[in-house]
């Protein structure tokens, strides 16, 4: 494992904003690339900050309304490769993958919008992230090669490191790998949690509406 990851390229997708604006400046001052999802993108446009949107990054298009957007092999292989291995660095060559070293992302606030009450379970379903959740999985996992990023109180003590020591420890990306696999264990026992209450409802609805047939007298 490398001690420092000096950061090349970044991909940021967030729903929460804070703060991701300067982080995004320190990083393109300091010649890093960003590269990001439609509303991120936006976001950092506004803000001046140069952005490859993923479609262009990727040549392929956001589909079925934004549900697949960073799901894809450019993506996921600049994110998974271990730099260490030849054959690793020869097939992203051979792909024309470029390796990502930096991956910010936050996930839905599924647990505000599941506690909100009446709310269509259809609804609260599209709160379910799927793309960043496999993104801060893949990024934690190869934290010997990629920095990840989940919250953005992090954001201060990554720019001093960078500003430190040119890039980020071992240690510390090690750290923030653990708090993603925190994170996203929470995040999933939340939507666990909800699903097992909705079919606990859905269960009683139908038992009473069995019963109540039952009980019917025709006239």
């Amino acid at each position: 494992m490398a001690n420092i990851v000096r950061i090349e390229r970044v991909l940021i997708s967030v729903t929460n904003k804070e703060g991701i604006a300067e982080f995004a400046k320190f990083l393109t001052d300091q010649g890093v690339e960003i590269v990001s999802t439609g509303g991120t993108a936006e976001f950092l446009k506004k803000a001046n900050i140069p952005v490859i949107e993923v479609s262009d990054y990727t040549s392929f298009p956001e589909i079925l309304n934004g549900r697949v957007k960073t799901l894809h092999p450019k993506i996921f292989g600049g994110i998974l490769a271990q730099l260490e291995k030849k054959e690793h660095c020869e097939e992203l060559r051979k792909q024309d993958i470029k390796p990502i070293n930096m991956v910010v992302v936050n996930l839905y606030d599924f647990k505000s919008i599941s506690e909100k009450g009446n709310i269509p379970l259809t609804k609260v379903l599209e709160e379910i992230d799927i793309g960043g959740s496999a993104l801060l999985r893949a990024a934690a996992k190869n934290f010997p090669h990629v920095v990840v990023v989940c919250d953005p109180n992090d954001y201060p003590k990554i720019i001093e490191e960078i500003k430190t020591h040119g890039g980020v420890r071992g240690v510390t990306r090690l750290k923030l790998a653990q708090k993603v696999f925190a994170l996203t264990s929470e995040y999933d026992s939340q939507i666990a949690k909800f699903l097992d209450g909705a079919r606990k409802m859905l269960e009683w609805s139908m038992a009473a509406a069995a019963e109540l047939h039952v009980g019917m007298k025709l006239t």
